[in-house]
């Protein structure tokens, strides 16, 4: 029996939990959690909907009932389709995380290779993701490489 699931709109809350254990992880973010309460509907109801495009895999915490102890989540894209790709699926993946006093047992390990099949059962023709200097030996030992693309962001 596998440890990983896929989340619920119960996991609502520990979900963006597990979220704030990442963000508070990068250097410069900023630490402040006000912005869950406002999320807590939007995040259940992505989790209500399985054909919405949107996937989180979860390990149970095993010493705390209720509780998770890793998270991967991910979304479909899409984008007009090039060589090796003509059909503009992409998957993006994001909100890894692991409780910190459950790493490196496997936990995000196993929550990416269930996101990564789930991605292939929709079809996606590549997997897209920003790994911190920690993550990359994980990525990479699942086949992930770098790519040339630099990222920009515009924030409203």
């Amino acid at each position: 029996m596998s440890l990983v699931r896929r989340a619920v709109p119960g996991d609502a809350a520990e979900l963006l939990r597990l979220r704030q254990v990442l963000i508070d992880s990068m250097p410069g973010a900023d630490p402040s959690a006000d912005w869950q309460a406002e999320s807590l509907t939007t995040v259940r109801g992505r989790l209500a909907d399985p054909g919405g495009g949107f996937a989180a895999f979860v390990v149970d915490h095993p010493e705390r009932a209720g509780a998770l102890g890793a998270l991967v989540a991910g979304t479909l894209e899409y984008r007009i389709g090039r060589p090796g790709n003509p059909h503009g699926r992409i998957g993006y993946v994001f909100s890894v995380a692991t409780d910190p006093g459950l790493r490196r047992r496997g936990y995000a390990r196993a929550c990416m290779e269930a996101l990564v099949e789930w991605f292939r059962e929709e079809g996606v023709g590549q997997i897209d993701l920003t790994a911190s200097p920690e993550a990359v030996p994980l990525y990479a030992s699942m086949g992930f490489v770098r790519t040339p693309d630099p990222l920009m962001r515009l924030k409203f």
